[in-house]
């Protein structure tokens, strides 16, 4: 497998991450519970949508109620490097020295609390 580039230029060989496409608010909240453990992400206002990028490989068993995983990088919007508002895609958090990949147990367990916190809210 690649090392992931430093950079948001999409890589020019095999894939080497997935992603897992969240709407918008559900998306947002899981950011906040993550805090710093939490890799690049894109928002896509027109799609309100959010967009976590995990390890390649890890959409295939991906099964988390409320999001859609997107294997081989199919469909993910990338901004221009450190655009980081509207009115499209833009990144929410910037890829940085420590990668683009969320570690998807930690992204797993956000989402899991942020949808109690919107199933207590309803």
């Amino acid at each position: 497998m690649h090392a992931a580039p430093k950079s948001p230029a999409p890589p020019d060989t095999e894939p080497w991450w997935d992603a897992v496409r969240v709407p918008r608010q559900l998306g947002l909240t899981a950011m906040d519970i993550l805090g710093v453990r939490a890799g690049a992400i894109v928002e896509d206002p027109q799609r309100h949508s959010v967009y976590y990028f995990i390890p390649a490989g890890t959409a295939a068993t991906w099964d988390v109620q409320d999001t859609e995983a997107l294997t081989d990088s199919v469909g993910v919007p990338l901004p221009p490097t450190r655009r980081t508002d509207g009115p499209g895609p833009h990144w929410r958090v910037c890829p940085g020295e420590d990668g683009w990949v969320t570690d998807p147990g930690a992204l797993r367990a956000a989402l899991a609390d942020a949808l109690l916190r919107k199933d207590a809210a309803a």
